[in-house]
């Protein structure tokens, strides 16, 4: 018999519990049909599976009970006891955690005998939780109307008078929207304010958040779901200034929200859009900066290839000047197959383009986007043939430094193996620049 038991993440108390009496393969995952669901986004669809060993065959037994075995299927990975197991035996008491920072599951091999059978009632138990301890009081904000105050100039977003939302256009569960920010094909980004987040003090922490709404007919298409799932997945996971914070992730009315944090700024795009090229010195070290949040991405425990670096994703920040990276739909795991062509035109590498991306495919991004901030030129429009194959021709900008044409040239290679290998070396070519 197999128990396994859901664990709270900081106080290692049972919220949920499943019991196996007679099962030989346990499914576990986020998906509809396994036998252990788990609603987390860092729960792969089909994640994990237990198989009970054949001891007529083998003979095997773990503490004179039926052996069970563990196969990993997410590129999340699977922890056993804090190590990484991708398929093994397990004891007869193992904590798995589904996923770095994932649900804790407890679980216990029993013989099924005796005082050890539990009761169909235990199948699924939520015990009470203990009280959790507040550090410090936060005011519970009711949902308000718009603020009523006259005399407020008509750009306000907030009244001068008491610093509450002027005009509401919409409420989203407790996400209270202000404006759009911007739509798209997948789906639309609201600025919206968070009520919830006053502190006793009455300043708010961080209340102003990014709202991102899956379009409807985008909603209908399975690889559409998934792209939007996975950059709340990947958010969620990561821990860096140079990509916003995750939030929360809901379904609300049969759409899908995922909630990041507000960064002040404008893409690069948009920038030279307005403002045109930008000095080769500054060119470089929003590269570099980019580098840092790539090199981050790579050396992740499970490396991270974003396969969708460009101008239109990388935002420099208002008052750092620093860049942060958006965008997280398109990521995928290193060593998980794609066959998904997803990339930019004039940005994508060759091997991007067919569907096997590698992290030197993010890397082979920054050549072209050099080239766009100091040109202002569409890169695919330098993209020609010579006689050593296919090359940025940059002879006519003469703002592009021999030494950084050489980085330009390296790192755009038709195949990874001959561009620089990680993000730190990059980087440290293009501060030879300087």
């Amino acid at each position: 018999m197999v128990i396994l038991t859901l664990l709270h993440p900081q106080y290692r108390t049972p919220l949920k519990q499943w019991c196996f009496q007679s099962e030989s393969l346990i499914r576990i995952g986020r998906a509809p049909g396994n036998h252990v669901i788990l609603d987390d986004l860092l729960v792969s669809r089909h994640h994990l599976d237990l198989r009970q060993v054949d001891v007529s065959a083998t003979g095997t037994t773990v503490g004179g009970t039926a052996s069970w075995h563990l196969v990993n299927y997410s590129s999340n990975g699977t922890y056993v006891n804090g190590a990484v197991l991708s398929q093994g035996l397990i004891t007869e008491t193992s904590l798995l955690q589904l996923a770095h920072g994932g649900p804790l599951l407890k679980l216990q091999i029993l013989a099924a005998t005796g005082s050890a059978v539990l009761s169909q009632s235990a199948i699924i138990k939520e015990p009470q939780l203990p009280a959790i301890p507040q550090t410090s009081p936060v005011l519970k904000q009711p949902q308000r109307i718009p603020c009523t105050h006259s005399g407020n100039p008509a750009a306000n977003l907030f009244c001068t008078h008491c610093g509450l939302p002027v005009k509401v256009e919409k409420t989203i569960r407790q996400y209270q929207v202000l404006r759009v920010l911007g739509k798209g094909g997948m789906g639309t980004t609201y600025l919206v304010w968070h009520p919830a987040s006053i502190s006793a003090t009455g300043e708010p922490q961080n209340a102003l958040r990014v709202l991102k709404e899956m379009n409807a007919d985008m909603a209908k298409i399975p690889k559409a779901q998934e792209l939007f799932e996975r950059e709340a997945s990947t958010l969620k996971q990561l821990n860096h200034p140079g990509i916003p914070r995750f939030y929360d992730f809901f379904i609300e009315a049969g759409k899908k929200y995922l909630v990041m944090a507000l960064l002040h700024g404008q893409d690069l795009e948009k920038r030279l859009r307005q403002h045109g090229p930008v000095s080769p010195q500054q060119a470089i070290a929003w590269m570099m900066q980019t580098c840092d949040v790539l090199g981050y991405l790579h050396t992740y425990h499970t490396p991270i290839i974003h396969r969708d670096i460009k101008p239109g994703n990388l935002l420099v920040q208002a008052i750092t000047n620093r860049i942060a990276v958006l965008d997280f739909g398109a990521v995928k795991a290193v060593g998980i197959p794609s066959g998904t062509r997803i990339g930019a035109e004039g940005y994508a590498a060759p091997e991007q383009a067919q569907g096997r991306p590698v992290t030197q495919s993010d890397l082979y991004a920054i050549g072209p986007s050099l080239i766009y901030l100091i040109t202002g030129e569409n890169p695919s429009r330098l993209y020609k043939r010579t006689s050593n194959g296919y090359q940025f021709m940059l002879d006519d900008y003469a703002d592009i430094t021999p030494s950084l044409r050489q980085v330009i040239d390296h790192v755009t290679q038709p195949r990874a193996c001959d561009r620089y290998q990680s993000a730190k070396e990059l980087s440290q070519a293009l501060a030879n620049c300087l």
